[in-house]
């Protein structure tokens, strides 16, 4: 059995129940993972239903172009469906888009015009208005706004509503949803409440996004509109597929939160999914949260999971990224003669030599307190080590092994790094195989300092409560 095109893998995507970051909560919490579509998002439903509806209302000939206004998944939804029906396309982005969007988009044939962001949408150099005016100036070309173009929702109200109804088989008691365009929430949303009225539909808005306020008040506040990081979501327009009236509650979230859930439920759910799935997962923890007295054991709630990670791997699966931007906390600038002079005990160093008896380098250690040392010979080389359990797994095997010397027992000497040497590398050392690492005090001192993983974490402890004494 085979599809006559990609065009036959679309929709179908599985439901995979959320454990860990849910636990606390008495429903159970499943995710719609939109990833599994051929285009690696739930857009793929809506390019194909678009171009269908206007090649039935003879909008487009063969051989014309697609053009749209996307942020970069609707753009490869319409793209691969384009090429199965061989039509050319061109898309505007905006600057605020994650390159992979660009590149995925150009891989697949489509011409990629990038706008700015921060412009009204009816700036001539919106994405909106470069799409409208391509249209105009291309023959046989069609813009499809699918802000506007309601087979946007047709789609998910004919697929994504059915797929969730069959799935759990009529047991959905929640939906919850970021909304961009609209289509999907509302689409979705129409077609599970015409099964079951009771089913409560909740919104998720980015903060800059005008949908929270407008939900609850009423209002198009254009004051409530400025730039925010999470893409694919969120809009600072009414698209006329985002229906108001049949969502039930709408909570709103920041980037940091979307950012830091994104990475959690790779991480601890194992879904490797795009900035938009993180926000409607904190946002449905938020709403859950706040509604934990009402639900039960036998509520249901799913969440839609719009996209793929791999969408952003220069951005939210960035460590640098994260940073620059206040999503992780950043790496405190410290040095490993830093750590040392951070530490409370001597930081002298004990070593033993390889002709040491064990029995000997044992009374040290416990004077000591240590529960390993470096092995140095009388040319101040550093040729091994020696740890507790190295020592106690000899006695075990031979009691009368006390006077033996040390040598007959070290292990690999630990790594010699620079005073020099900062946090993020010393780090890697002590995360491998080496229990510590002997820090040289440079040309002008031949001696050695131990430093180990209880020194790091003493130390950045006391470098953490100093910075937020200075805050």
């Amino acid at each position: 059995m085979w599809h006559d095109s990609v065009l036959g893998t679309i929709g179908n995507t599985p439901l995979v129940q959320l454990n860990e970051i849910v636990d606390n909560f008495p429903c159970t919490v499943l995710g719609k993972v939109e990833f599994f579509n051929p285009g690696g998002s739930v857009k793929d439903r809506i390019g194909i239903s678009m171009i269908e509806d206007a090649e039935e209302e003879g909008l487009i000939e063969p051989g014309g172009t697609i053009i749209e206004g996307t942020s970069g998944n609707t753009g490869a939804g319409l793209a691969i469906s384009a090429i199965a029906k061989g039509y050319r396309c061109i898309f505007t982005t905006t600057d605020k888009q994650s390159q992979e969007k660009v590149d995925v988009l150009r891989g697949l044939g489509a011409e990629v015009l990038v706008c700015p962001t921060n412009v009204e949408p009816d700036d001539p150099r919106s994405y909106y208005s470069v799409a409208r005016r391509l249209s105009e100036e291309i023959p046989n070309s069609i813009y499809l706004n699918q802000y506007d173009n309601s087979a946007n929702t047709q789609a998910h109200y004919e697929t994504t509503g059915p797929e969730l109804w069959e799935q759990t088989e009529g047991q959905i008691t929640h939906f919850v949803a970021g909304a961009g365009t609209g289509g999907t929430i509302s689409g979705t949303s129409r077609y599970l409440k015409e099964q079951k009225e009771e089913i409560e539909v909740i919104g998720v808005d980015p903060c800059g996004s005008v949908f929270h306020k407008y939900f609850h008040e009423g209002v198009f506040d254009e004051d409530e509109i400025y730039p925010y990081f999470t893409e694919g979501v969120g809009e600072d327009i009414l698209p006329e597929n985002m229906d108001f009236d049949i969502v039930d509650d709408f909570v709103e979230v920041e980037d940091k939160s979307a950012m830091q859930m994104t990475r959690r439920i790779a991480r601890e759910e194992g879904l490797f999914i795009g900035q938009s799935c993180g926000m409607a997962l904190a946002g449905a923890v938020q709403w859950m949260s706040e509604h934990r007295d009402e639900l039960s054991a036998d509520d249901v709630v799913v969440v839609l999971f719009p996209d793929s990670g791999f969408r952003y791997l220069s951005k939210t699966y960035n460590d640098d990224w994260m940073r620059d931007h206040g999503f992780l906390e950043k790496k405190p600038d410290v040095t490993a003669d830093e750590v040392l002079s951070l530490r409370q005990k001597n930081a002298d160093l004990i070593a033993a030599a390889p002709d040491d008896e064990i029995g000997d380098v044992i009374e040290r250690m416990t004077d000591e307190s240590i529960s390993q040392m470096p092995v140095i010979d009388d040319d101040r080389d550093v040729v091994g080590s020696v740890t507790e359990t190295r020592i106690l797994n000899r006695l075990i095997e031979n009691p009368d092994s006390r006077k033996d010397p040390v040598r007959t027992i070290m292990g690999t000497p630990f790594p010699v790094v620079p005073s020099s040497l900062h946090l993020e590398h010393l780090s890697a050392y002590l995360e491998e195989d080496a229990g510590a690492v002997l820090v040289e005090h440079g040309p002008d001192n031949d001696g050695y300092s131990v430093l180990t993983k209880s020194d790091l974490i003493s130390a950045l402890a006391g470098v953490g409560e100093a910075n937020g004494n200075a805050s």
